[in-house]
Formats: structure tokens, C-alpha cells, sequence
């Protein structure tokens, strides 16, 4: 086993080798460890006054891309912070179903015309003070996405 340092992530490179047809061939793998737990308690940008609230942020909207959009961009504003977040959360669709009759007067075969809207939903949670949750709210926001925020101590 090889390990070298590189930066502050380490490297480690375990030799395999992988037999094909008789012949063998080394494989190698590499690992960098992400961020730990650790890393987000020693931030450095919350001061000791600032208390860490659990935030939750819901996202809804009948145009999947846009929410999806709206999604990665607080996220990615979350994780440039090395903020602790969970989601986005798929939430189960609402299908809202209105079934009416085509013909104005009620004569004539019974045809039918059925009218479909999907509400979608996502949910963001965020272990944060509540002056960071500002900043990172202040993205541009997608028209037809609804974001509700909601604290908890």
C-alpha cells in the first residue's frame, strides 16, 4: 500500500491485480476523503454569539426544470459556505384532475375532456444561523417557483 500526501487531502492507492484471460494487469484506486462533520463545526465564519438554527426551505412549482434549477443553485450556495444540507427531498407529486363535459348544451355522445395540473414539490434542510439563510436566499428565483422558509431552534 502507497500513501502519499498531497495538500491536505491524502491519497491513498491500493495496488490490485486483475487477471483476464491468464494475463495480469495492476488496477489502482483512489480515494479523497470529502468533508467530515468535524470541518463543519469548525467554521469559521459563524462567531460564538451566532446560534445554528435548523432551516427548512420548500420549494414548489408546476415546471420541474425551473424548481430543479432553484434547488441546485441553494444548494450549491450552501456547500460554497460548507453549510450542513440535506436535499433536495422529492415530495410526492399533487395531481389536481378536473374531468368536464366537451359539449356546452348536453346533447350529442358523452365526450369528456380531462384537465391535468402537477404541483411539485422539494425540501431543503439547512443547519445554519439565520443572517447566512439571507445570503444564500438571494439568488435569482425562477417566476412559477414558491419558496417558504421556516426556522426552527
Amino acid at each position: 500500500m502507497l500513501r502519499s500526501l498531497v495538500g491536505s487531502e491524502m491519497c491513498i492507492r491500493d495496488r490490485y491485480q486483475r487477471r483476464v484471460r491468464g494475463r495480469v494487469f495492476p488496477t489502482f484506486s483512489c480515494v479523497f476523503p470529502s468533508f467530515t462533520m468535524a470541518d463543519y463545526t469548525k467554521e469559521k465564519n459563524f462567531t460564538e454569539g451566532d446560534t445554528i438554527h435548523k432551516i427548512r426551505i420548500s420549494l414548489t412549482a408546476r415546471n420541474v426544470k425551473a424548481l430543479e434549477k432553484v434547488c441546485s443553485d441553494l444548494v450549491q450556495g450552501a456547500k460554497d459556505k460548507r453549510l450542513h444540507c440535506k436535499g433536495p427531498v422529492r415530495m410526492p407529486t399533487k395531481k389536481l384532475v378536473i374531468t368536464t363535459r366537451k359539449s356546452p348544451c348536453g346533447e350529442g355522445t358523452n365526450t369528456w375532456d380531462r384537465y391535468e395540473m402537477r404541483i411539485h414539490k422539494r425540501v431543503i434542510d439547512l443547519h445554519s444561523p439565520s443572517e447566512t439563510v439571507k445570503q444564500i436566499t438571494s439568488i435569482n428565483i425562477e417566476p412559477g417557483v414558491t419558496v417558504e422558509v421556516t426556522i426552527d431552534n
